[in-house]
């Protein structure tokens, strides 16, 4: 079925990533997560929910492959910018049981997005995937993987000892619903540089089934700056919570601001239920920072992805 994205397509595409995540972990693409998909669509589907469109796939009333493109359009940012995306980014997931259907995918993509740059990221650990994209017509994206590319792991670690997070003096943790709306949109702007989120996205957020208040943590500053942010994403199924998006405002950086709010937010998941936690960053050699800091409290990579092009 080819049809706009609906928020019902969400909640199936995140019990899909449930069911593959107790399996096949690595297999999980980098955008089709748990709670990438739950803040993917929440941010951004009031302002471009017109050119996301999908492809469901069912085995009986399972939920077994689907595509979600992100069509050409216009993106306005909070510096005022508007930003034109020419090309077509597909997201995507195959249970590894009906692994044929990505020819179904990459064929439904193809006639979608006919005519446009196409761009994909499948996992590095889906060998038979990587050959059917190549076999359509689908390269590495030399930009993508690069020294400073784009390309994205996905790293883990269990929740069962912790250090206690320590703050500098002054600073304290908070919760988005105490700290306000306008204060957790501002958090968020000020790590992301011309974002297009807004309040109007963080309602977006908010109303997501799989949000909870409890876990969107951050750290005010002694003058009342919200200093870093982030939320979590709690898996029930699986006991995993996934930290997505996690930022701190760039006056603030270098004072072990993320590491202590990473640490109090596992602390959380933990009391939450969550057994293992899991976080995404930048892989290329040029780009450390976040894989440090993630590091620095106990991940490691469990899965990469390998950015694809097709030229239009």
């Amino acid at each position: 079925m080819t049809d706009l994205l609906t928020a019902a397509d969400v909640q199936l595409m995140q019990g899909l990533a449930q069911r593959i995540t107790a399996v096949r972990p690595e297999l999980v693409n980098s955008d089709a997560s748990y709670g990438e998909l739950a803040w993917n669509w929440g941010r951004a589907h009031a302002a471009q929910g017109a050119s996301w469109v999908r492809r469901l796939c069912f085995a009986g009333d399972d939920l077994v492959a689907w595509g979600w493109a992100h069509l050409p359009r216009s993106v306005r940012r909070s510096d005022g910018s508007v930003k034109d995306i020419t090309g077509a980014h597909l997201a995507y997931q195959v249970h590894p049981e009906h692994a044929e259907l990505v020819d179904e995918v990459i064929g439904w993509f193809d006639a979608t997005a006919d005519g446009l740059e196409r761009t994909v990221l499948p996992g590095a650990a889906d060998k038979f995937g990587l050959e059917r994209w190549a076999a359509h017509g689908y390269r590495p994206d030399p930009d993508g993987l690069g020294d400073t590319g784009s390309w994205t792991q996905l790293n883990e670690r269990a929740l069962d000892v912790l250090e206690k997070p320590v703050l500098p003096d002054g600073f304290r943790f908070r919760t988005a619903a105490e700290a306000g709306a306008e204060a957790a949109v501002q958090a968020h702007l000020a790590a992301w540089e011309a974002s297009s989120y807004s309040l109007e996205s963080y309602e977006g957020v908010r109303a997501t089934p799989a949000y909870r208040g409890d876990l969107h943590v951050l750290v005010e500053a002694p003058d009342g700056t919200m200093a870093a942010s982030t939320i979590m994403w709690l898996d029930d199924a699986n006991k995993t919570v996934e930290f997505e998006p996690v930022g701190t405002h760039p006056d603030y950086r270098r004072r072990g601001l993320g590491r202590a709010m990473l640490l109090h937010g596992m602390d959380r998941a933990r009391a939450a239920g969550a057994t293992h936690a899991t976080v995404a960053c930048l892989g290329a050699p040029g780009r450390p920072a976040a894989r440090g800091l993630y590091y620095s409290v106990g991940f490691r990579e469990i899965s990469r992805d390998v950015p694809l092009l097709k030229p239009a």
